[in-house]
């Protein structure tokens, strides 16, 4: 039995098209994108890493509530999205707001979220779900959206995300079994940024990759670069193209890494990681490797860069000045939204916050 499962975790080779130094290192599988592609791909990863700070800023001034920090996930976040089309459907877990801005959701109402306002949670014609504060629970929701996308016989995908630690789920397993089983066009996506809050993968599964799980639920598995935009994008576009034609899921595990802390409710990373950890980590900065690249290509350089952080700035400015300016959220809002009809009970709470927020 070890000898079978030491050759399963042999089959799951870690997939990686640029080195740590922008470098090519398997030039067959490089995905066919434009110059102007490789250059929005690298907009977005500036333009989030800013958006990543100022909302770190926000959150310590007391004008954001939770918020879980992206920096380090550009690649396993935005390779991924960039290889999704608008009419696929989004699951986020809570750190992929990132991901719900691309796809369509506007940045105030991403602040709206943040703060917990019901308008920040209204997706409006944006083909996704609000990021799942539940671990794990998205994983059964996505098998559920893309088997009724199957049923309908759409040629789109549900994308979903979660972490290291929501892959120790039952939910995880459930979703996975329930998407193989119906050959649902779903793309499990678990970031394994190393930490479940303070919890290191190896305490969490005695599998040597998140990836092999997908054997047990009969459905294509593959562990990729996480820092990696390329190879992050390309293995999503393999697996969209896959489950389009009828192939069924599949299970990608990024290897990436969150600099920041859990969340910005008190969790504090030097109390579980050691500094030579973050520091070998910070040497595969996401953005960094695919600078270089860029830069080798001449699509690149310090003039562009500074252009998408002045303008991510400005948009983030007048995004919070806009989240700031709507209706504050009442209990009565709350109420009125729960039901088309409201039982007997909430009815007469509906009248009793009526008449306290008349006053």
């Amino acid at each position: 039995m070890k000898r079978t499962i030491e050759n399963v975790e042999n089959q799951f080779e870690t997939f990686q098209i640029l080195n740590e130094d922008g470098e090519v290192v398997n030039q067959d599988a490089m995905p066919e994108l434009s110059d102007e592609d490789l250059q929005e791909l690298m907009r977005r990863m500036v333009y989030t890493r800013i958006l990543d700070q100022r909302s770190i800023a926000l959150n310590r001034q007391g004008r954001l509530g939770f918020y879980a920090p992206t920096a380090g996930q550009e690649a396993s976040q935005l390779g991924s999205h960039f290889a999704m089309e608008k009419e696929d459907f989004l699951l986020p877990g809570y750190r992929d707001v990132p991901q719900l801005i691309w796809h369509g959701l506007p940045l105030y109402q991403a602040f709206l979220f943040s703060r917990g306002h019901f308008h920040g949670n209204q997706m409006g014609d944006v083909n996704a779900v609000s990021p799942q504060i539940i671990i794990g629970a998205q994983i059964t929701q996505t098998a559920g959206v893309a088997l009724g996308m199957k049923k309908r016989g759409k040629k789109n995908v549900a994308v979903t995300y979660t972490g290291d630690g929501g892959a120790s789920q039952g939910d995880f397993y459930e979703g996975m079994n329930f998407a193989g089983a119906f050959g649902a066009p779903a793309i499990f996506i678990v970031q394994n940024n190393r930490y479940a809050i303070s919890v290191p993968v190896e305490k969490q599964s005695a599998a040597q990759t998140i990836a092999q799980k997908a054997v047990a639920a009969g459905i294509e598995g593959v562990q990729v670069d996480g820092m990696d935009v390329l190879a992050v994008y390309k293995a999503t576009q393999d697996a969209r193209e896959r489950a389009i034609n009828g192939e069924g899921p599949t299970l990608i595990e990024t290897l990436t890494y969150r600099y920041g802390p859990h969340t910005m409710a008190g969790d504090d990373p030097t109390r579980y990681r050691v500094e030579d950890e973050e520091n070998e980590w910070e040497k595969k900065d996401p953005l960094v490797r695919f600078r270089k690249f860029l830069e080798s290509k001449d699509l690149w350089s310090e003039e562009k860069e500074n252009e998408v952080i002045e303008n991510a700035k400005e948009e983030i400015k007048a995004a919070i000045k806009k989240a700031d300016e709507q209706p504050k959220q009442k209990v009565t809002d709350l109420i009125s939204l729960m039901h088309e009809e409201l039982p007997q009970n909430l009815q007469d709470q509906m009248e009793e916050y009526k008449e306290k927020e008349s006053k």
